[in-house]
């Protein structure tokens, strides 16, 4: 099918609904405490330090999938780097193709999050459910079950590590696993699972350091 055609059924497929529950609770197995430790060879702690970023694919045990893994190393301490990951407000200045990023709800260590994208003229929504534990260096998050989402599901993680304070350099990994509802168009899928893993650990790099830099 054309894009001109997808265009023209967009408004018709759209499912995201904040007053209607999600179809499922859940098809991605979700973190249940810290995500598993990653394992970095030879060649990938060389990458990072020469300031690339590595990623890496993690299978599931069951065959029933995997995430996508990416790691950069950040010339900046962590505590600057949490409040760039959770300043939403700011995502649609730093992140091409998001035109709506903010909190709508906080409960103890959970923040909740609603997200509008738009690639190829289609305008995606989804709420997303975090877990903030930053104070034991993650954060990991599902979709807000409560609300239906144009996603079919994400689950993911930020980990953010101290590697040393003079000079501040810190480590981040940013995880996801994302199923696309049927009718999402592939350039979707593309911008928020493939080309998002790396992006996203650039933009935070870059936001980072910054504000590290003029301190």
């Amino acid at each position: 099918m054309r894009a001109t055609s997808l265009l023209l059924l967009a408004p018709l497929a759209l499912a995201g609904d904040a007053d209607e529950a999600h179809p499922h609770t859940g098809v991605v197995p979700a973190f249940s405490g810290a995500p598993p430790a990653l394992t970095l060879t030879a060649a990938e702690e060389t990458t990072l330090k020469a300031g690339t970023a590595v990623r890496k694919q993690i299978r599931y045990d069951d065959d029933s999938g995997g995430r996508g893994v990416a790691v950069m190393d950040v010339a900046a301490p962590t505590d600057i780097i949490w409040s760039k990951i959770g300043n939403y407000s700011a995502y649609p200045s730093w992140i091409d193709n998001l035109s709506t990023c903010e909190i709508y709800e906080k409960d103890g260590h959970d923040v909740y999050v609603y997200f509008k994208a738009s690639v190829v003229g289609f305008p995606v929504e989804w709420w997303i459910k975090h877990d903030y534990q930053t104070a034991k260096g993650y954060v990991t998050w599902t979709l807000d079950y409560r609300r239906h989402s144009d996603l079919n599901d994400s689950v993911g993680y930020w980990r953010v590590s101290e590697l040393s304070t003079d000079p501040p350099m810190s480590r981040i990994e940013y995880s996801v696993d994302l199923r696309v509802s049927g009718w999402v168009p592939g350039a979707i899928e593309d911008m928020l699972a493939n080309k998002g893993l790396v992006e996203a650990t650039e933009w935070v790099k870059k936001q980072s350091e910054k504000e590290a830099q003029a301190k």
